[in-house]
């Protein structure tokens, strides 16, 4: 479920950002303007040339690469995590979003939130298999810089939009919420998601709020 709700798999488009698709018929005003054998027909370029009287007086839309993605990735892996599997299973169901990423050829950058500060395992890179060699060794342990870490991804997302201004950014973040009150947050602007793995009989729940002044969705890791 969780895994689902990530939403990194291509979703068709509606609206004014749809691209049309071709139509069903041979012949006729619809299905003429809709269906050309080197792609869509630009009626408006078209047109502006005069009224078409044989197929080379048809212009044709220019196919547009898709916007690349970008995913933005920060692990709480502080000692807190290691309790009943929490970390574990998240590993697992990052498994699954690196694999997603590798196959849509999508981009990714992660940090690791533990010890005394932040780390940045990648920052951009195309999703490899690397990522799994690094993923198997994560383990847990040492303070939660996770304050420190959203500073750090929020400036560097801002310097990246501007190099990129048409990538499709996202952003994760897996964390038990177990930290010290915090007032203001960094803004993380683009889409966000919180899955909250805390787990056990006595919970702080501090990450539904952490989400919530994130502006980002939340989801436990359980459902």
């Amino acid at each position: 479920m969780a895994k689902k709700a990530l939403g990194i798999r291509p979703q068709s488009v509606t609206g004014a950002d749809a691209i049309p698709r071709a139509g069903q018929l041979a012949t006729g005003r619809q299905g003429a303007s809709r269906s050309a054998g080197d792609g869509l027909v630009d009626w408006v370029q078209t047109l502006l040339g005069g009224r078409p009287q044989r197929r080379a007086d048809l212009a044709f839309k220019t196919r547009q690469s898709a916007a690349q993605t970008l995913w933005l990735v920060v692990v709480d892996a502080s000692a807190s995590t290691r309790r009943h599997q929490a970390l574990s299973d998240a590993k697992g169901l990052l498994a699954q979003l690196f694999e997603d990423a590798y196959r849509q050829r999508a981009r990714v950058a992660v940090m690791t939130a533990s010890g005394s500060s932040p780390v940045w395992q990648v920052s951009g890179e195309k999703a490899s298999a690397a990522l799994n060699d690094w993923l198997e060794q994560l383990g847990a342990g040492g303070g939660t810089p996770l304050l420190q870490a959203l500073e750090e991804v929020s400036t560097w997302l801002a310097m990246r939009r501007k190099r990129f201004p048409q990538e499709q950014q996202r952003f994760l973040l897996v964390t038990d919420g177990r930290l010290k009150a915090w007032s203001a947050l960094p803004a993380i602007d683009c889409p966000g998601l919180l899955i909250d793995i805390e787990r056990g009989p006595i919970r702080l729940g501090r990450a539904p709020q952490l989400a919530a002044d994130l502006n980002a969705d939340y989801l436990h890791i359980d459902g």
